[in-house]
């Protein structure tokens, strides 16, 4: 049998950078199986809590939510706003009652007071310094932070979101006749409580916050307002009202002359009689 010649075949061998290449491969082959559980098994990301701040809460209130959900010794987050620098209009003069945006915010455990301060003003400053806010402050001679104020009233006097717009109007038209502006709810804040009960004692009390003795807005807000209640500030239901008072729940009475309001005040200091609570002997316009 005849063999064909055939010459010895020479055996490839890889080049230096071949040989890299199949090693590397090799190393991804095996990570892609052992890197994968590695990541699988590692920290999971810290989910953030979440700290509620309602309409109409004062700054007290604020501090004291934010020394709880961070747990603080009390007073802690009110000690923290005089070095947090926030941005607040200079007519606060420092203080941030007004501009702690009611809202939720994220907490996680890297948040400090200072950062939850700052959030709450920023976010103030992006909802409430709008461009309407400014137009409708400007078309009733008010500043900006004095639309804040009026709303922080607002916030506190209106029985529900409905009756905004009304009550708004009961405080530009008293505004407008230069009358006292007689809220209960401006001494609730200078007394550090919050009653529908006012004294005749209680209208007479020196305070910068006393509306029943001193014409115009207080020199603060009294609370953190909604947006809700900052659009009723700049754009009032249209009425001739001047008097108010919530005689039950979801009942509020709007009136234009003070003998038809006595008559409303009347019906509501019979009201709380019944459920056994002293009368109203103040003479407010508000609830």
């Amino acid at each position: 049998m005849r063999h064909e010649y055939r010459p010895p075949q020479r055996r490839s061998r890889l080049t230096r950078r071949g040989r890299l290449a199949l090693l590397l491969g090799t190393l991804l082959a095996i990570g892609a199986v052992t890197l994968v559980p590695l990541l699988r098994g590692g920290p999971e990301p810290e989910k953030p809590r979440r700290l509620t701040i309602p309409e109409g809460w004062r700054a007290s209130q604020v501090y004291a939510a934010i020394d709880r959900e961070l747990k603080l010794p009390p007073g802690s987050a009110k000690a923290a706003v005089a070095a947090a620098d926030l941005a607040l209009p200079a007519e606060a003069k420092g203080n941030p009652e007004g501009y702690l945006f009611p809202a939720t915010y994220p907490v996680t455990s890297r948040t400090t007071a200072h950062t939850l301060l700052a959030s709450m003003v920023r976010t103030a400053n992006e909802r409430l310094a709008t461009r309407a806010v400014a137009d409708g402050s400007r078309a009733h001679g008010m500043t900006p932070y004095q639309t804040a104020t009026l709303a922080s009233i607002i916030e506190a006097e209106a029985d529900s979101r409905a009756d905004m717009g009304k009550v708004a109007r009961v405080v530009h038209n008293r505004l407008a006749k230069s009358m006292p502006l007689q809220m209960d709810s401006t001494l609730n804040y200078a007394l550090n409580r919050s009653t529908v009960d006012t004294t005749f004692s209680d209208t007479r009390i020196d305070s910068p916050f006393n509306s029943y003795e001193r014409q115009g807005l207080p020199p603060t807000p009294i609370d953190s307002p909604g947006l809700e209640a900052m659009a009723a500030a700049v754009a009032p239901t249209p009425g001739t009202w001047l008097f108010f008072v919530t005689v039950k729940p979801g009942d509020t009475r709007f009136s234009t002359t003070y003998e038809e309001h006595k008559k409303h005040v009347a019906e509501f200091n019979r009201i709380r009689a019944r459920a056994g609570s002293r009368p109203n002997q103040g003479a407010a316009p508000g609830k």
